[in-house]
């Protein structure tokens, strides 16, 4: 019998790898071993994110701005500089996120496979922090910009062990709403997001007609 309890306490512990651990019942260990992993409360969150319209309209300005603009720049190999169609690329990129001044991005850099791990995740690093001070020189506050995520060659366009431009780049994305913006509130998103359409339904010559307050101009 304690043979039988004994193999099947080993067998629940080996089945578990490193990065799961946790899931190990505390009576094999100290009380209080087992704590949370990170995901209390996400549920929650999420549900959050969706009631008040935030992750949804994060979602929308997402999608939008990988359709309107090119998201990725390319880099030449083991090289973290920006060549001239970068920056054009960069500008573009500038250009749409002025529009938007209460929304966040993140700038994600990536490498081919050529080399080892630790060095492609600098260099992946290097290059996202590269686009993020060009961002910044074209007038985008650094608050709103992240490039702490380097994902270095573990997401490959092209899977080859070869050198591979395509693999070479970083993609910028939207990640969420600036902190305490004065024009979010209240989980009002949708004025936020489709706030061009809104005024393109107005005339110009209603506009024109209206004082800064909203009043008819006399």
């Amino acid at each position: 019998m304690w043979k039988l309890i004994a193999a099947s306490a080993l067998i629940l512990m080996s089945a578990c790898s490193d990065g799961d651990h946790d899931a190990v019942p505390s009576w094999f260990r100290e009380a209080g071993a087992v704590v949370d992993p990170g995901h209390f409360g996400y549920a929650t969150k999420n549900n959050t994110s969706i009631q008040n319209g935030d992750k949804q309209y994060i979602l929308s300005l997402a999608n939008r701005f990988s359709e309107e603009v090119n998201s990725t720049v390319n880099f030449a190999f083991d090289s973290a500089q920006l060549d001239q169609n970068a920056r054009n690329t960069l500008r573009q990129q500038a250009v749409w996120i002025q529009q938007f001044p209460e929304v966040r991005f993140k700038v994600f850099g990536h490498t081919d496979a050529v080399g080892s791990n630790n060095y492609n995740k600098s260099l992946g690093m290097r290059r996202a922090r590269t686009v993020v001070n060009y961002l910044v020189s074209q007038g985008i506050g650094r608050d709103r910009l992240e490039a702490v995520v380097s994902l270095g060659k573990t997401q490959p366009l092209v899977v080859t062990q070869g050198r591979e431009r395509k693999n070479r780049r970083t993609v910028t994305e939207v990640t969420g709403f600036v902190a305490r913006h004065p024009t979010v509130l209240d989980g009002k998103y949708a004025a936020i997001v489709y706030r061009e359409y809104v005024a393109s339904a107005i005339p110009r010559s209603g506009l024109e007609g209206l004082s800064a307050t909203g009043t008819t101009a006399e």
